[in-house]
């Protein structure tokens, strides 16, 4: 269920309006992360897609310890916000990076990456990323055990 404020105002002699969203948290179902995209259990709560023109869109990621996304990137780039537990993220060629609550990682556009939970500990962040052409990842293989456990 989402919420609607029409606003009226007036700026520079015209009026101008304005309809806010306000979306209540829980008022959109959880999903399980797909197989073919990721490892292990994951729950995606969708929190927000801008209408167009606008295309950014971002949602609240749960990684079990030990469950990750498969490569992928992002045509525009992407933001993650850490918010509860610690986790694991890596470029294609680089070292595997733990982050953790209040740690703000950017992908640039067309970095192939993946994150995910620890081992032995849960990960939450929430992702931020815009579409091109209607598209905000590229799916691509999966992470093995091997690169997962690279450190």
């Amino acid at each position: 269920m989402q919420f609607a404020v029409l606003a009226v105002y007036r700026h520079s002699g015209r009026e101008k309006f304005s309809m806010i969203t306000v979306t209540p948290i829980g008022s959109q179902p959880s999903a399980q992360g797909p197989a073919d995209y990721f490892t292990g259990v994951v729950r995606i709560d969708s929190l927000f897609q801008a209408a167009a023109p606008a295309r950014v869109g971002g949602g609240t990621v749960t990684f079990e310890a030990g469950a990750r996304t498969a490569w992928h990137t992002h045509p525009l780039g992407q933001t993650l916000i850490v918010t509860a537990g610690s986790g694991l993220v890596q470029e294609w060629g680089g070292p595997v990076r733990e982050i953790r609550p209040g740690d703000v990682v950017w992908i640039p556009p067309g970095v192939k990456h993946w994150h995910g939970g620890s081992v032995t500990t849960a990960m939450t962040h929430i992702a931020i990323a815009e579409a091109l052409d209607g598209k905000a990842a590229g799916w691509l293989e999966k992470v093995s055990d091997e690169q997962y456990d690279a450190r």
